[in-house]
Parts: C-alpha cells; sequence; structure tokens
C-alpha cells in the first residue's frame, strides 16, 4: 500500500524533531520532508506532493497562511493542518479562510496530532478543543451569530442544513449534488438560499455559523 506522506513546516528545529518522533512510528506514515520557512514549504510541497503538509502558523519568510495559500492554489487536493500557540477565534477565521481544514494549538499537539491527522485523512475537518474552550464573551462575535440550535435550524430547511453540514466539511458542488443525487444547479440554489438567509458572504462565516448551532459534529478529542 501506498504510504501516506506527511511535510513538516516549523522555524524551531526541536519542534520539527517533536513532530517527527510523534508520527514517524505510526504505520503507513511517511515524513517525506521538513522545511524552514514558509517559502522552503511552499517550494518542497511543490517538489515532493506530500499527502499533508503541517504548517506552523508563524514561519520566517511567508507566514503559515500565506503558505497554505500558495500550497492550496497549486494543489487543492493537498491537506493542511496549521499548527499555532495561538488559540484566538479571529485566526481561526483566517485559517479557514486560507483554506486548510485542521487548526490544531500547540499544547494540544502531543494529545491530538495523530488524532488530526486521521481524521483529516478520512475527509473531515480537525479543529482543536480549544477554540471551544475559549470564555464564551470572548468567543462572541456578531458577524458569526451565535443561535440556539432550535432558532438556527429553523431558518433553514432539512435539506438546507444537510447542505450546510457538507460544505462546512468542505465538499464542492459537484461533490455534494453527486451524495444527494440531486443537480449541480439546484445544490448552488440552495447554497445561495443558505447565505442569504443568514446573510453570510464566506464559507468560513458559514463553517463557525454550523459549530456554533449544532449543525455540524466536527471530529476533535476531548
Amino acid at each position: 500500500m501506498k504510504p501516506f506522506r506527511i511535510l513538516i513546516a516549523d522555524d524551531h528545529e526541536v519542534v520539527r524533531h517533536g513532530l517527527r518522533v510523534l508520527l514517524q512510528e505510526h504505520e503507513g506514515w511517511e515524513i517525506c520532508g521538513e522545511a524552514v520557512d514558509g517559502r522552503d514549504a511552499v517550494d518542497k510541497v511543490a517538489a515532493l506532493k506530500p499527502d499533508l503538509a503541517i504548517l506552523d502558523i508563524g514561519m520566517p519568510r511567508l507566514n503559515g497562511l500565506d503558505a497554505t495559500r500558495s500550497i492550496l492554489k497549486d494543489d487543492p487536493q493537498i491537506l493542511i493542518l496549521v499548527l499555532t500557540i495561538d488559540e484566538s477565534e479571529h485566526l481561526f477565521r483566517e485559517v479557514l479562510k486560507a483554506g486548510a481544514k485542521g487548526f490544531l494549538v500547540k499544547s494540544d499537539a502531543g494529545r491530538d496530532l495523530i488524532t488530526a491527522i486521521e481524521t483529516l485523512k478520512r475527509g473531515q475537518p480537525f479543529y482543536s478543543s480549544k477554540i471551544w474552550e475559549a470564555p464564551l464573551e470572548r468567543r462572541i462575535d456578531t458577524r458569526y451569530p451565535l443561535l440556539s440550535p432550535e432558532l438556527g435550524r429553523s431558518r433553514l430547511t432539512p435539506r438546507e442544513q444537510e447542505i450546510v453540514q457538507h460544505l462546512a466539511e468542505g465538499k464542492t458542488s459537484k461533490e455534494i449534488s453527486a451524495l444527494l443525487g440531486i443537480s449541480v444547479k439546484t445544490t448552488e440554489t440552495h447554497r445561495s438560499n443558505i447565505m442569504r438567509k443568514l446573510n453570510f458572504h464566506s464559507v468560513s462565516q458559514l463553517v463557525m455559523y454550523a459549530i456554533r448551532n449544532n449543525l455540524l459534529r466536527v471530529s476533535r478529542e476531548q
């Protein structure tokens, strides 16, 4: 069986070594390369074609967000797991907007790194539990309304709720159409209606709404 290939990018050698130690014994996984900054990460991903890149958010030359955008622009199929010491919701939203499907706070890496990668490998997003552990007043943002599950669901039809879940998991309209047995045009119409009803303008807003209103059960370890 072809190994699952992982690239590690962090400007601190001790962090790269620690991540390698955590991952290298996992059966079927291969550390195919390491990068010392964001530009190096982009170049090595292009050359080595890993299945997943682990990117530190605060690298020199090119930060993790810009590296994520550059990598996914060249190859949207590569999985990105962003590592950070910053557990703020603002950064979380920026990571979502950049296109990464994984967000892991470094203090959780020893416990959650393997789970995060296994979750991404299954095609599901993984978000550090630190996002939900922050004080409620710090997490509230008027651009991402916190509604009761009942109110959230009352705004959307059952079909729209289903489509929200798939969109929040990063699926394309074509993939959703195939899963639900409807046309791409119908899926796009549902998507437009959802965004209009919730007054949203980006998928990152939709992801936050889905998480906060129990419309999406993301995978995470406690």
